[in-house]
């Protein structure tokens, strides 16, 4: 399978999923040890827009800082999903890979299509039915962008794209409206 290079100046979507559909999260301290590891490796070539760890996969949402190498950055990218899988190898006594394969990534050119993403990514718990309110959900960046407490995301500029917090909040739950009635009619 082909991957398009990572190239500075640019939006990703970067996801994976665990290999035949493990999980990658077994237990809470993983997800902490994630986002550690993506503070690590990924915030000195990349700011993180949002993002959203569940049991068996995950999806961020990112601009490549510009001024970077594409090798530097897909370096990045490689020694935060090898540490990751090998500490997972470690802990739990298991050997081969741990993502199903080399991270997806999707470029992003349209602002529409951001918004809406952004919106995906964090109504996802709700829509693969790990909590009823995606609000409620702890690994996603939905309630640090709520917030007024520091954080490294890029929380200002994701508001903007909604125009306010108001609007963001809006966007979200009717996302979650949307879900629940298609999930009412499954």
């Amino acid at each position: 399978m082909n991957y398009e290079p990572l190239i500075e100046g640019n939006y990703y979507h970067i996801y994976n999923c665990g290999n035949n559909k493990e999980d990658i999260f077994i237990e809470e301290k993983n997800y902490e040890y994630f986002l550690h590891l993506l503070k690590k490796h990924i915030l000195p070539c990349s700011d993180i827009l949002s993002f959203c760890l569940l049991k068996n996969h995950f999806h961020l949402l990112v601009f490549l800082k510009e001024n970077l190498e594409s090798k530097i950055i897909s370096q990045c990218y490689s020694n935060f999903f090898n540490a990751y899988a090998k500490a997972i190898n470690k802990s739990y006594h298991r050997t081969g890979s741990l993502f199903r394969n080399r991270f997806s990534r999707i470029k992003i050119t349209d602002e529409d299509y951001l918004r809406s993403l952004i919106i995906y990514i964090h109504t996802n718990p709700t829509h693969h039915q790990f909590v009823d309110d995606f609000k409620t959900y702890k690994y996603s960046s939905y309630k640090s962008i709520m917030s007024k407490q520091p954080t490294l995301l890029h929380r200002n500029f994701v508001r903007d794209l909604f125009d306010n917090r108001e609007n963001f909040q809006f966007a979200h739950n009717n996302k979650q409206l949307r879900i629940k009635e298609e999930l009412l009619l499954e």
